[in-house]
């Protein structure tokens, strides 16, 4: 795996040259799922994940598109990335709370273009830039605790690749 050029990236990602077409690496994961890990193909494109049972809020996910290079080659690109249903929740989240900003930014400055006070305004401002570092470290923390079964998930397929 590449090193990542700095520690803020929410979706490590990596690319391998392998050996072999891309049918027989991607023959390979589909008869390679055994617990905990669950396998599912889509065409040239290959999702592992963690079962019912080993499956937490934070756990990870990797999805693995393989290319065609050439006839005796083949290139892996990876992903990893939380639930898709987790990661559109957190969109969202962050979403909502930047069109609160955005909202409220615009009745601070009426209100200060007209003269009436506005600190209620800048006081609620505030507390959504707090709601912002909250999430911002509430996803940090979920990270870390994926963390392992990132590394898991990154060894099931180098297990498989080789």
């Amino acid at each position: 795996m590449k090193p990542l050029p700095n520690e803020i990236v929410l979706r490590p990602r990596f690319q391998l040259d392998i050996a072999g077409t891309s049918e027989s690496i991607l023959k390979k994961f589909e008869t390679a799922g055994y617990a905990p890990f669950l396998v599912k193909r889509i065409d040239e494109h290959v999702f592992l994940k963690f079962d019912v049972k080993n499956n937490h809020f934070w756990s990870p996910q990797l999805h693995l598109q393989i290319d065609e290079l050439d006839a005796s080659n083949c290139r892996v690109h990876g992903i990893f990335g939380p639930n898709p249903t987790l990661w559109t929740f957190f969109m969202f989240i962050h979403f909502a709370v930047a069109c609160l900003f955005i909202i409220i930014g615009i009745w601070t400055y009426s209100s200060a273009s007209l003269n009436k006070p506005y600190h209620l305004q800048l006081g609620l401002m505030a507390m959504i830039v707090v709601v912002w570092f909250v999430l911002y470290f509430f996803g940090r923390s979920g990270k870390r605790k994926g963390k392992p079964q990132m590394e898991e998930l990154y060894g099931f397929m180098m297990k498989v690749l080789t």
